[in-house]
């Protein structure tokens, strides 16, 4: 190319001599030597170039050889380590969660999870209460899902008491946590979408979130911090119109599950973010006690709701749904499988709704309905015992876990009689997960962290308590 462009301006010099324009030979022949002299530096020049590129693969290659055992001649890059503060005030950490990240450039290196900025002493407070009083307390331990601390609590107290609870209670108590079920799932879902970037997920989930919460306000009167379940029972019966709205929406459930799946199923943004990120093994989430989806998710199968039954969990059909590869993927698909699977527990436990008592009659224990504290003295004098000495526990320590929609959580009480526990410790399953949050960190970029973090579903108020 250098050449005829050459051999073009000698042509033009050749043409201007012709024309007058230079008056010797001398000229031309001088701007000739130049161009050759020009075109010996464009040669020089790509030789130069072809000499440096040999020589950095010529690099390349010993180093390539340094790292299978020889030592490089030349490093090329300086490695350095970065300690970075994640949190406590972050927002994706949905509480107040201080993550100290050790990164090399980008890539994480070791993570190190500092708890307890929401440590309250619950289990504590509950030794200074008596059983009944200590149902609300159990409320702020997951407050997204508030409904399930309440029915994992209350089961602990009954295996200590040795109480049945009336058969018609164990249908409502299900129907309920399945409904509380769908809602910590819709919570989930919407914001682990919105933490990696899709929105109109977050504005879909909410949108049934709120028909749940509307059905709970007319179940006890609250939304958030709800309270129903109560020793023995629950505190009231489904009115019609509870079952009809129910009905109602379990029948259009399927068909919002569906455009949930349609939006992130195949979303290529979505499945970059979530397939073959934060992957454990089967082994590895058995050694780390990992519960729920997250348990799941890598192919073990361990339901508490299957492997010992309460409830009326025993009385209706469905699966348990299984991951294969540990990935975050996988325990996206386990809680999409869940609504639907949970959406046939309700409808089943609704159409065979047996009739009878919604609380059992045990006058010692069980606190009387408010008509009973009207109408009765008996009935009142009781109530009042209750509230201000409460009931006489047997001495003794019992554990009782509950499938809840993050995982087991149970209730281990110690009891040496009275009507106050001795010691109380709860297994909070979002405390349990985040111990193998180091584990399914490491070797992953800093900007997984978030997927990582939500992909355990952590109330941090359950894992502080």
């Amino acid at each position: 190319m250098i050449e005829n462009k050459n051999a073009l301006m000698l042509l033009l010099l050749l043409h201007f001599y012709k024309s007058g324009l230079y008056d010797t030979k001398d000229e031309i022949s001088t701007i000739a030597e130049a161009n050759t002299k020009l075109s010996e530096c464009h040669r020089g020049r790509r030789l130069a170039l072809a000499t440096e590129n040999q020589l950095i693969m010529d690099v390349e290659k010993k180093s390539s050889q340094g790292s299978q055992g020889a030592s490089p001649s030349l490093p090329l890059l300086r490695k350095e380590e970065l300690l970075v503060n994640m949190g406590p005030q972050h927002p994706a950490t949905h509480g107040v969660l201080k993550i100290v990240l050790t990164l090399e450039g980008e890539r994480i290196v070791k993570t190190e999870p500092v708890l307890g900025f929401l440590h309250r002493g619950v289990e504590k407070l509950a030794e200074t209460i008596t059983y009944h009083q200590f149902i609300p307390h159990t409320d702020r331990l997951d407050y997204v899902c508030a409904m399930y601390n309440n029915f994992a609590y209350v089961r602990a107290v009954e295996k200590l008491l040795g109480i049945t609870v009336p058969e018609r209670a164990e249908y409502l108590r299900t129907i309920v946590a399945e409904l509380q079920r769908i809602i910590g799932h819709l919570f989930w879902l919407g914001t682990q979408a919105l933490d990696i970037g899709a929105m109109t997920v977050f504005f879909y989930t909410f949108r049934e979130r709120e028909i749940l919460l509307d059905i709970f306000d007319d179940l006890c009167g609250a939304r958030l911090t709800t309270s129903w379940y109560r020793i023995g029972g629950v505190e009231r019966d489904l009115t019609s119109k509870i079952i009809q709205d129910i009905y109602k929406f379990i029948e259009s459930f399927q068909s919002k599950i569906d455009d949930y799946d349609t939006l992130l199923a195949n979303n290529r943004i979505w499945l970059a973010r979530t397939r073959n990120i934060a992957v454990i093994s089967a082994e590895d989430a058995v050694s780390f006690g990992l519960s729920g989806p997250t348990l799941r998710g890598s192919g073990v199968n361990y339901d508490l709701r299957k492997v010992a039954p309460y409830g009326a969990y025993d009385k209706v059909k469905w699966t348990v749904p299984l991951g294969k590869n540990g990935d975050t993927y996988d325990r996206y698909w386990i809680r999409i499988e869940e609504l639907k699977e949970s959406s046939k527990i309700i409808k089943q436990c609704l159409d065979q709704l047996p009739e009878g008592h919604y609380l059992a009659y045990l006058p010692k224990i069980v606190i009387p309905s408010k008509d009973r504290v009207f109408t009765d003295m008996e009935s009142m004098i009781y109530q009042f015992k209750l509230f201000t000495q409460g009931f006489e526990a047997p001495p003794g320590d019992i554990y009782c876990g509950t499938e809840a929609h993050k995982g087991e959580l149970g209730f281990y009480i110690v009891s040496r009689g009275g009507g106050k526990p001795y010691r109380l410790k709860i297994r909070a399953p979002s405390f349990i997960h985040m111990g193998a949050f180091d584990q399914m960190a490491r070797g992953y970029m800093i900007a997984d962290i978030v997927t990582i973090f939500g992909s355990y579903d952590i109330v941090m108020g359950e894992c502080d308590r």
